[in-house]
């Protein structure tokens, strides 16, 4: 059998074809980590939050995260001057601050004036600290806007529910600038989604989500329609 010769610099081709190679790859990883990281900026930058409080989290947490253009929803705590209250210390009413939620959404999907029609429809802003079997302070209603646009799309929407007397008593529903949010605890999160049997699910928040599909249909995300 003839023995095999190398003919010679094949072994310094195959290792400059390796390192040709190696380094495509790695500008293939960098060049992808720039698009996502470029793709979060302008996410960042065409995004806007604002904050509600309709009494319990649960509820309007799982209202929101049903509507298009709506990216992220948190439950949490805010309106407050406790930094990082728990939920029990938010239920006594020694913080200041209500059960709210945090919405993210795509201003050129869904617009300000959207986000505050689905919450006049999701609960009674009529009703001075609680909502329904919820009472205290910490189940108020409450706006807290982020820039002047949405303070003054809030107070024209409830000039105008006022003025056409669509509710049969004064809205009590408290307007203020938007200070901080402290997330709640995890097991708060997507609570919905995680018990959807559970009591509060079935009896309080399910029928307002058939309410929030008879009424706003053509908001909704495809996969909820």
């Amino acid at each position: 059998m003839r023995d095999y010769k190398p003919q010679a610099g094949s072994c310094a081709q195959i290792n400059i074809f390796n390192i040709m190679l190696f380094t495509f790859q790695m500008k293939r990883v960098f060049y992808i980590a720039f698009i996502l990281l470029i793709n979060q900026a302008v996410m960042s930058q065409t995004t806007e939050k604002i904050t509600l409080g309709m009494g319990c989290f649960w509820c309007g947490e799982a209202v929101y995260q049903h509507i298009e253009g709506v990216v992220s929803v948190e439950s949490g705590y805010s309106g407050g001057h406790v930094k990082n209250p728990s939920y029990r210390e938010v239920g006594m009413e020694t913080t200041g601050h209500a059960e709210v939620v945090q919405v993210e959404f795509d201003p050129e999907v869904v617009s300000v004036s959207d986000i505050l029609a689905v919450f006049w429809e999701m609960h009674d802003p009529t009703s001075l600290n609680r909502q329904g079997a919820d009472v205290g302070t910490q189940y108020r209603s409450i706006i807290l806007y982020h820039n002047d646009k949405q303070k003054e799309i809030a107070e024209q929407q409830i000039e105008l529910l006022e003025k056409e007397n669509y509710f049969d008593k004064p809205i009590v529903t408290e307007v203020k600038k938007f200070e901080a949010f402290y997330p709640a605890e995890d097991y708060h999160q997507d609570f919905y989604k995680n018990n959807p049997t559970q009591g509060y699910c079935r009896f309080v928040i399910k029928p307002k989500l058939k309410k929030l599909q008879k009424k706003f249909d053509d908001k909704l995300k495809n996969s909820n329609r």
